[in-house]
């Protein structure tokens, strides 16, 4: 981006037909928008959403409240059509896709799946690695390739996968240094003898490596769906895309991504904070303010698919909403 660039971009927004700075975070994000697209007239026409589901050896630890055989329920759920992401999507008029990164048991065989399944579910991060570095790579080439094969100006990215909030927060432990408790929250529902569970158990598994790479973070406690979601996030920003991210398991991927390839950070538009424990504290690091609060924690892309209307209203605010000039309306003296 040049300094003409941005002076044009500013220039744009402040000559619409309101008081300076009336529209708050929409003029923001259009200013967003406009520097990745590199042009004053950005288009925000279409967007897909790419679900990841995979599972994560730490749930046989006891860290969550639903068994693992849930994932790929769900999996069925979203191809189905039954989920709050595919209600979501179709009111929004977002396409809709679902990648089985490391689903457990056996294959899922569906026409509209896409299979990039590195294995069924990672290790059990409180015995050992909870993948090896090559598929830790695996699953960042296969985010890469689908990101490119995704149509639109911005993609948006959810999850499925039990235990993910456990793996987040172990993830984002190592790669923040903040502490456990900070990072651990209620994911599917515990109740608080469960939280403490939880939280004792990634203590324990956190203190089995001492500080690591980015790289050996997301092998040693990263899941096969978040670790491809990083990959897909650092190849939309490549593509001068807007790279909408989720709740705090996409927000996990997100700070991997910006670990991985800081210039990531420029495209990444945070849709909601969540009502899970973490997010907000990942939120901080990456000084990120989102868009909307309303107190969710389902994950699987909903948070996103709410926050791109907004996308496509300020895009359009540059392109279709007039100047002073243009409507002849008398600007400040």
């Amino acid at each position: 981006m040049t300094d003409t660039l941005e002076s044009r971009i500013r220039h744009t927004i402040d000559t619409k037909t309101k008081p300076l700075g009336a529209l708050g975070r929409i003029e923001e994000l259009a200013a967003q928008i406009a520097r990745i697209q590199g042009t004053t007239a950005p288009v925000m026409s279409s967007c897909t959403l790419t679900i990841f589901a995979a599972d994560h050896g730490i749930a046989h630890a006891g860290v969550s409240a639903f068994p693992q055989v849930v994932t790929g329920q769900m999996v069925l759920n979203f191809l189905a059509g039954g989920a709050a992401a595919n209600v979501f999507a179709k009111v929004n008029g977002v396409a809709l896709q679902v990648v089985d990164a490391g689903v457990a048991g056996l294959p899922i065989v569906h026409p509209a799946l896409i299979d990039r399944r590195i294995a069924p579910g990672t290790g059990n991060f409180l015995e050992g690695p909870a993948m090896t570095a090559q598929q830790a790579q695996m699953a960042l080439e296969h985010g890469a390739q689908i990101a490119r094969d995704a149509a639109g100006e911005a993609l948006a990215f959810g999850e499925m996968g039990i235990a993910n909030t456990a793996t987040a927060a172990a993830l984002g432990h190592k790669l923040t240094g903040l502490p456990i408790a900070d990072l651990v929250g209620r994911g599917t529902g515990l109740d608080d003898a469960g939280l403490a569970n939880k939280r004792a158990i990634l203590e324990r598994a956190a203190a089995r490596t001492g500080d690591l790479t980015p790289e050996q973070a997301m092998a040693e406690y990263g899941g096969f769906e978040i670790v491809m979601m990083a990959g897909a996030m650092i190849e939309t920003a490549r593509a001068r895309r807007i790279v909408i991210v989720d709740g705090f398991i996409a927000t996990a991927a997100a700070l991997l991504a910006t670990k991985l390839a800081p210039e990531t950070r420029a495209a990444m538009v945070f849709a909601h904070q969540s009502h899970e424990a973490g997010h907000r504290a990942l939120l901080a690091v990456l000084e990120a303010a989102p868009l909307l609060s309303l107190g969710m924690r389902l994950g699987e892309g909903t948070g996103a698919l709410l926050a791109w209307p907004l996308l496509r209203a300020a895009a359009a605010m540059m392109t279709d909403m007039a100047s002073f000039e243009s409507a002849g309306v008398s600007n400040r003296d």
